[in-house]
């Protein structure tokens, strides 16, 4: 605190005993009541002034600071409010801009799983069909190979049936005079051909 402070300090403490004593000194010298006398209500209304400029210096001097602390703590926080509702504005938008973006990518979505579907179905469809003529052409070659077999059992099956019927022919045909002719022109054939 510098001098100069604290010499008005002094000088307004001095001013305020001397203000509040001084009724008490101007009752000494008389016999009436000091509370009603002309003196004590000049005195009162004096002290009373006094207190009320004390209170409003104090007043004056403390409450513009804080007032002006308070202020600024309000500016401070509508200040903060301000970019909390800008935050909150633009999360809106982005949550909009993102909510409007999902309807366009389900819609995508639908349509890109509608063309697979109808691609995969044409697929399998095109499978199948190859399939189907490999199941023919499988069924056309087993046809093809069972008549095969069924022609060569049926020659095979003739054949037999012409050595049996030849055999029957030729036994009842066949006496021993026959079987000695065959076997004379056997064993000369055999004789020709080792030579």
């Amino acid at each position: 605190m510098s001098f100069r402070r604290l010499m008005h300090s002094l000088y307004a403490i001095g001013l305020l005993v001397c203000l509040t004593a001084a009724p008490v000194f101007a009752t000494e010298g008389g016999g009436e009541d000091p509370i009603f006398s002309t003196a004590g209500w000049v005195y009162r209304f004096i002290n009373f002034g006094v207190i009320v400029a004390g209170l409003l210096w104090l007043l004056l001097k403390k409450a513009p600071a804080a007032f002006h602390g308070r202020a600024e703590r309000i500016a401070s926080s509508i200040s903060e409010a301000a970019q909390a509702k800008q935050e909150a504005e633009r999360r809106l938008r982005e949550a909009e801009g993102k909510l409007e973006r999902l309807d366009q990518e389900v819609r995508v979505m639908q349509e890109s799983a509608q063309r697979d579907a109808a691609a995969e179905a044409e697929r399998i469809r095109t499978t199948a069909k190859e399939e189907a003529a490999k199941i023919a052409r499988a069924a056309e070659m087993e046809i093809l190979a069972a008549e095969r077999a069924a022609r060569m059992e049926l020659k095979a099956l003739a054949a037999r049936l012409s050595v049996e019927r030849a055999e029957a022919v030729l036994r009842g045909e066949m006496t021993p005079a026959t079987e000695a002719a065959l076997f004379r022109a056997f064993v000369s054939d055999l004789g020709r051909s080792a030579n």
